[in-house]
C-alpha cells in the first residue's frame, strides 16, 4: 500500500466516524444522558477536524480525496444507551486500525501525526468502555 492509498483508506475510515458520531449524538438525549452525550459531541468534533486535515494531506500530493458515502451501516440498531456506546466504541476501533495502517505506511511528519491520531483514537476507546490494548489498532498483537 503506497502512502496516498493509506492516506484514502484512513480518509475512508473517518468519513464513516464523522457520520456514525453524528448520528449516535441525535440519538442521545443531553439532558438524560450527559456524559455518553459530550463524548459523542466531541468525538464527532474530532473526527470532523481529523477527516479535513486528511483531505488536505491528499489533495497536496495531487490527489482528490475520496468522497463520502451518502450513509453508512451502523455496527447494531444503537436504541438503547449500551448499543449507543458500543456503536461508538466500534467506530473508534476502526479509525484506530485505519491508523494503525497509516503509520506503517507513511514516514516523517506524516507518520509523527498518524501516531498522535492512532494515541488519540485508542484513548477515545475508553471512553467508551474499551479495553486497554499494549499494540492498539492490530487486531493480531491485541494479546500480547
Amino acid at each position: 500500500m503506497t502512502p496516498l492509498e493509506a492516506l484514502q483508506a484512513t480518509l475512508a475510515a473517518e468519513h464513516a466516524a464523522v457520520w456514525t458520531f453524528g448520528t449516535l449524538g441525535a440519538r442521545t438525549s443531553q439532558s438524560a444522558s450527559p456524559q455518553l452525550y459530550e463524548r459523542l459531541r466531541e468525538s464527532h468534533l474530532v473526527h470532523r477536524n481529523r477527516r479535513d486535515q486528511l483531505s488536505r494531506e491528499i489533495r497536496d500530493l495531487g490527489d482528490q480525496p475520496a468522497a463520502a458515502a451518502p450513509a453508512y451501516a451502523l455496527s447494531n440498531p444503537a436504541v438503547t444507551i449500551d448499543e449507543i456506546t458500543s456503536a461508538a466504541l466500534a467506530a473508534e476501533a476502526a479509525c484506530t486500525a485505519s491508523y494503525a495502517d497509516l503509520v506503517t505506511h507513511t514516514s516523517g511528519a506524516r507518520r509523527a501525526w498518524a501516531v498522535s491520531a492512532l494515541t488519540n483514537a485508542a484513548v477515545r476507546k475508553l471512553a467508551f468502555q474499551g479495553s486497554p490494548e499494549i499494540f492498539p489498532g492490530v487486531g493480531e498483537l491485541t494479546d500480547r
